[in-house]
């Protein structure tokens, strides 16, 4: 069993393309700064973002960087709860969703288990993840490729993601 019982950084991925996404994103980290066992460090932009899959409305994406004594699993679990309190339900893949919240890093963990994958398994091929990611932990050096976030985002095509301002939204 992994432990964090001494606090670990984490970044997870935010997501929403259905109801007001702006004030679900932003109420998803008030809710998650407010979860015990998780220390909100950093957040990045949002951004505008093509949605993958079938014709849907485009995504708002971003990232936050965790401060954690939870273990990935635990905080699985915490993510899961909270876009549940969002109106979340899974029923197919890449379906809009008015929460997607992704564990994408836990330190330099590399684990595969049944119900959790750390590194995600496709963070390093989607511009709308690495590019709020590379915001505010261009250096976290991804474990399973070696190579730093800012690294990352120059392999992808960011062509769908803007960086969207307060005025626009």
């Amino acid at each position: 069993m992994i432990e964090a019982n001494n606090p670990v950084l984490s970044a997870i991925a935010l997501g929403s393309n259905l109801g007001n996404s702006f004030a679900t994103l932003e109420a998803a980290v008030g809710v998650l700064a407010q979860t015990p066992g998780i220390s909100l460090v950093a957040r990045s932009h949002w951004y505008q973002t093509t949605a993958v899959g079938s014709p849907q409305p485009d995504y708002l994406n971003g990232c936050v960087l965790l401060q954690t004594t939870l273990t990935p699993h635990e905080l699985l679990g915490a993510l899961l709860a909270i876009e549940r309190q969002f109106g979340r339900v899974r029923r197919e893949r890449w379906e809009p969703r008015t929460l997607d919240l992704d564990l994408l890093l836990f330190d330099d963990l590399i684990l595969d288990t049944p119900t959790l994958q750390i590194p995600h398994p496709r963070m390093v091929e989607r511009a709308f993840v690495l590019i709020p990611l590379s915001d505010i932990a261009p250096d976290w050096i991804e474990p399973v490729s070696g190579n730093a976030i800012a690294e990352l985002v120059q392999t992808v095509d960011c062509s769908g993601v803007k960086k969207i301002v307060n005025d626009e939204l």
